[in-house]
């Protein structure tokens, strides 16, 4: 069977290894393994979204509401934007795959960082478009912009803000400075998905959806509820941009493309901000730990806007032995060798999932 050419180019998305996998291959009693592979909540959702969704189950026979009014309404209350400026996606990925099937094609471009989300390249890939990305592993606006003007035909550039797999997350100020050179038909996509983190961290990251909107024709913000809210399993995500754009994208969005359960989901964990806040607290009091433990063993780490961290391991170490040792003791890390990158990153977990990560880590480390 013959398949679209563009296909052959595309390498396999590796998600996290799930804790089922290891009790599988290790014969690890579950309670005995800890993820810190895939940035979700550590703490799950809030409870006040796990009552109200036990509350529905006898509904899961229904479609949800297809218009999703109720989220919509909440997202526009939280953001002071209007509700025609919101679309929903199932994870903040799949609005990706409308973004990229409407602007990119084989006769155009699009721009990225060297090291960064991975599905940006996946998606582009499907449809053909030329792939350019910079040679710095991090966000260097000035490369973007040189690559910008040399090249023709570019028609989105990507800007993770944070940036997922690394950490490191640009200033709100360099980020419209920059978009001010940009032609009105590339097409900006902001990728949000730890905004929440980066603003609670430090105020000069933080990216106000409605001003980027309101000041730019041609930018796309993206957030998600499976980071910060814990609904890595609902898969719920958004984008908010313009009426023009939100209004094309939704030409490919299929009907009731998130579940019923996952739509109340959403609805309930943006009421509960106590939740969030004590996460967002209780994760950089968490990160401390873990860049404390990194200058105490003289571990080189990307300092990180993010409820994970990148440790970058001299060349005598090797991130996938590393990884796979872990793996053996029942802690799941991501191995950042897929990337090209001799590293690991963890997601900042519970105090008590931290410090077993510390002693083995480190046991395996001494090792060699």
């Amino acid at each position: 069977m013959k398949f679209n050419e563009e296909l052959k180019g595309i390498k396999n998305y590796s998600a996290g290894k799930p804790i089922e996998l290891v009790v599988r291959e290790f014969g690890i009693k579950p309670k005995d393994v800890i993820k810190l592979a895939s940035n979700e909540n550590p703490y799950g959702s809030s409870p006040k979204v796990v009552e109200a969704v036990r509350n529905i189950c006898d509904k899961m026979n229904l479609y949800p509401d297809d218009s999703m009014y109720e989220l919509k309404d909440g997202l526009t209350k939280r953001f002071n934007i209007e509700e025609d400026n919101v679309i929903i996606g199932a994870g903040s990925d799949q609005i990706l795959e409308f973004i990229i099937r409407a602007k990119a094609n084989k006769n155009n471009k699009v721009l990225m960082a060297k090291t960064t989300f991975a599905i940006y390249d996946i998606y582009s890939r499907s449809v053909g478009t030329t792939i350019l990305k910079t040679t710095s592993e991090g966000h260097n606006l000035e490369e973007f912009l040189d690559i910008y003007k040399k090249e023709k035909k570019i028609k989105i550039i990507f800007l993770c803000v944070p940036n997922n797999p690394t950490g490191e997350c640009l200033n709100k100020n360099d980020i419209y400075e920059f978009i001010k050179k940009i032609d009105q038909d590339t097409l900006i996509v902001i990728d949000g998905a730890y905004q929440e983190f980066a603003s609670f961290k430090d105020k000069e990251k933080e990216l106000y959806p409605k001003d980027l909107i309101n000041n730019f024709s041609n930018v796309i913000y993206l957030g998600t509820f499976s980071k910060v809210y814990g609904l890595g399993g609902m898969r719920v995500g958004y984008g908010i941009s313009n009426k023009e754009i939100i209004s094309n994208l939704t030409k490919l969005r299929p009907p009731f493309n998130i579940t019923t359960l996952s739509l109340k989901a959403a609805i309930e964990a943006l009421k509960d901000e106590d939740f969030i806040y004590k996460y967002l607290e209780n994760s950089f009091k968490e990160m401390k730990r873990y860049e404390e433990f990194a200058i105490q063993n003289k571990i080189k780490f990307i300092p990180s806007y993010t409820n994970f961290i990148t440790f970058l391991l001299k060349n005598n170490k090797n991130s996938t032995k590393i990884s796979n040792s872990l793996l053996k003791k029942g802690i799941i890390i991501r191995d950042l060798d897929a990337y090209g990158l001799n590293a690991i990153r963890i997601t900042i977990g519970k105090k008590e999932e931290n410090s077993k990560f510390f002693t083995n880590f480190l046991q395996i480390y001494n090792a060699g």
